[in-house]
């Protein structure tokens, strides 16, 4: 690893060095085609200011804009360079890309100057893509792609793949639109370089390939773009029109997206934060919760005070009240995570539901079972080996221990899965609603049922 890790540090260093060496702009725009623009991109930031505005006459906009998607955040880059710089570069994007480096210009005039600086076609495309929400499909679309229509000989589709290809590079699937423009099917690139010129078009047309609207939402269309698996889906609009794709790139970071917004939910906040988040935003987004679970903490808090006479009478039993609550909101998040991805199926039946309750509750009823032998055996050992209890007051505390760990198990089981489908029934997000309040309403069930069983069986006995 410290070998690979170092050969990456030496091949970056090669490009720096080259991007600050005297070469002409065509010799050193021929050695930069030994690398890729990912390496070039880390290269390219590792350089100071003056560095960089002079490689914008060697390089050109059209490498730049290749080289630009790479940087993470690229919005500070174009404000070094003359706004009639950056426009070019912008529109020699692919418009999704173009659409994310001026989101990461904070000035909205600024982003207004460059999007009217651009040319006509690139403006409009970085327009029609920030008239969606951005939790729409088509605020993460590209209009890099080729369409013909179904009407064309093969010999046609060919020279229209030809010309479309000069300003678009994402030919693997070609897009077909019947002669009202509207969406029809879609040709793998394969298929038509083997096709004779004699074959109909039509017999290498797939009229079932997938595609999007442009309004939909990410989250519900997620596991449709996976499952399809495919490198690119037209999206349309209300016409069935198509006015953009979705590559399998984005696909991956829109799933990465979701990833990082659910584990953001399930600690209970709105959305991801990141390290430019003001302190007040991030407070605004936790307290509320946090104030709901101070609420039902004290509500288990008091709870426990019910039981101050089980624990003056048998103050051991505080030592293990830790291991039942950890277990049990253990296991009920496994449910949780378990519930969350089985509703993001929206075919899923109530009855398919109910089984899959019962299910999630055999597992927690087996594990706790298991977990509750092996705490009924290992708490018995610690009382007498390391406390001197005898063996009848060791396994009478380890019984209540392993019985109180089996049955919040399964009731855990119970709580993470009917919560999340509670939430989903009434249009909550559950990951939003369940995530701190299975984790408390545990505890709460957790405590009553070792305390109450310790209140029963223990009190007076020892």
């Amino acid at each position: 690893m410290e070998n690979k890790d170092l050969l990456e540090d030496n091949k970056i260093q090669e490009i720096i060095d080259l991007l600050r060496s005297d070469m002409g702009a065509e010799q050193m725009i021929e050695a930069l085609d030994d690398y890729h623009e990912n390496d070039i991109a880390e290269a390219y930031e590792s350089l100071d200011t003056e560095d960089r505005q002079r490689l914008f006459g060697i390089l050109g906009a059209e490498l730049l804009s290749e080289i630009f998607p790479y940087i993470e955040d690229v919005g500070e880059y174009l404000t070094e360079i003359t706004p009639e710089q950056a426009a070019d570069v912008l529109e020699n994007m692919d418009a999704d890309d173009a659409v994310d480096a001026l989101e990461d210009i904070e000035d909205e005039e600024q982003r207004e100057k460059l999007i009217e600086l651009m040319d006509e076609d690139a403006s409009a495309d970085v327009r029609l893509i920030n008239s969606y929400d951005e939790d729409e499909i088509g605020s993460m679309m590209t209009t890099n792609f080729i369409v013909i229509e179904e009407d064309f000989s093969v010999k046609q589709a060919m020279r229209s793949l030809i010309s479309q290809s000069q300003d678009n590079d994402n030919i693997n699937t070609i897009y077909v639109v019947d002669k009202e423009q509207k969406y029809c099917g879609a040709i793998e690139l394969r298929d038509l370089i083997l096709a004779r010129a004699d074959t109909p078009l039509g017999d290498i047309i797939s009229h079932s390939y997938p595609s999007v609207q442009a309004d939909a939402s990410i989250s519900d269309s997620i596991e449709m773009l996976k499952d399809y698996a495919e490198d690119s889906i037209p999206v349309l609009n209300s016409n069935d029109e198509i006015i953009g794709v979705i590559t399998s790139q984005d696909i991956i970071e829109a799933v990465d997206d979701e990833m990082g917004e659910d584990y953001a939910k399930l600690a209970g906040l709105t959305a991801e934060e990141d390290l430019n988040e003001s302190l007040p935003e991030s407070i605004k987004k936790r307290i509320p919760w946090l104030l709901l679970l101070l609420g039902l903490g004290l509500v288990t808090s008091s709870v426990i005070g019910i039981f101050e006479g089980v624990v003056a009478s048998v103050a051991v039993v505080v030592v293990f009240q830790s291991l039942i609550l950890d277990m049990a909101g253990n296991v009920g998040t496994q449910s949780l995570a378990v519930t969350i991805r089985v509703l993001m199926d929206e075919e899923i039946s109530g009855v398919e539901k109910a089984k899959f309750v019962l299910k999630e509750m055999r597992v927690g009823g087996t594990n706790g079972l298991i977990l509750g032998l092996l705490a009924f055996v290992f708490v018995a050992l610690y009382l007498h080996g390391l406390k001197a209890y005898a063996w009848y007051a060791a396994f009478s505390v380890s019984g209540i221990v392993g019985f109180s760990l089996f049955i919040a198990m399964i009731v855990s089981s119970f709580i993470g899965t009917i919560i999340p489908i509670f939430f989903h029934k009434i249009k909550v997000d559950p990951a939003v609603a369940s995530g701190p309040l299975i984790t408390t309403v545990n505890d709460l069930v957790a405590v009553v049922t070792y305390y109450g069983l310790a209140g029963l069986l223990l009190v007076g006995r020892l």
